[in-house]
């Protein structure tokens, strides 16, 4: 009887334990949720808002060299560039710049910043790419899928304009998401020089 007893009161006690914990799990799983309702919006990603993104990156780009060939804040134009296209606040970046080869990825906001204007110590390889400088970027999607709605992902080449006017062309993808303000976010980018066989 008392074997019984016991046997029932554990029961009870675990039962209670798992229906907290549940209880927890549900409302951490709903404050995520509210939070991400909070950080991203829900309407969908258009063609139109992706190319209009893109753009703005390249001007930004433009922008960062133009600062640094006149003896500007080139660093500020960098740090404003990253956190107004990228999602370094709103969620993980995937970001693989081109002409990394020994710290590859940049999942920080610190890492990206030193591959457009160098200068830390952490990534000695940075030259800083967006000082080269260039006079253009220029876009030729293969194409951008938004069926997912809220994430939209573009693969193409891009063309950056040296002041000599010669085009490198470059290969991209990009991810984007849209923040709650109804900005597109990158999340993913990688890039890479074509192939060129020997």
């Amino acid at each position: 009887m008392f074997k019984k007893a016991a046997f029932i009161l554990v029961s009870v006690v675990a039962g209670v334990s798992c229906n907290q914990a549940d209880h927890q799990n549900t409302s951490e799983q709903k404050s995520n949720q509210e939070h991400k309702k909070t950080l991203f919006s829900s309407e969908c990603i258009t063609e139109a808002e992706v190319v209009a993104a893109q753009e703005e990156w390249g001007a930004g780009i433009v922008k960062i060299g133009k600062a640094y060939s006149e003896g500007g804040d080139h660093k500020q134009a960098a740090i404003a560039h990253i956190q107004n296209l990228y999602g370094y606040d709103f969620s993980s970046v995937l970001f693989k710049p081109t002409l990394a080869s020994e710290e590859q990825f940049r999942a920080t906001f610190d890492a990206a910043l030193s591959y457009f204007v160098g200068g830390n110590e952490t990534y000695q390889e940075d030259k800083g790419f967006a000082l080269a400088p260039y006079t253009k970027v220029r876009w030729e999607n293969s194409g951008i899928i938004n069926n997912s709605c809220t994430m939209a992902i573009a693969m193409g080449n891009y063309y950056f304009t040296k002041t000599d006017g010669e085009e490198v062309k470059v290969e991209y993808t990009l991810g984007y998401i849209k923040d709650a303000a109804g900005k597109l976010r990158i999340v993913v980018h990688k890039s890479a020089l074509p192939y060129r066989p020997e």
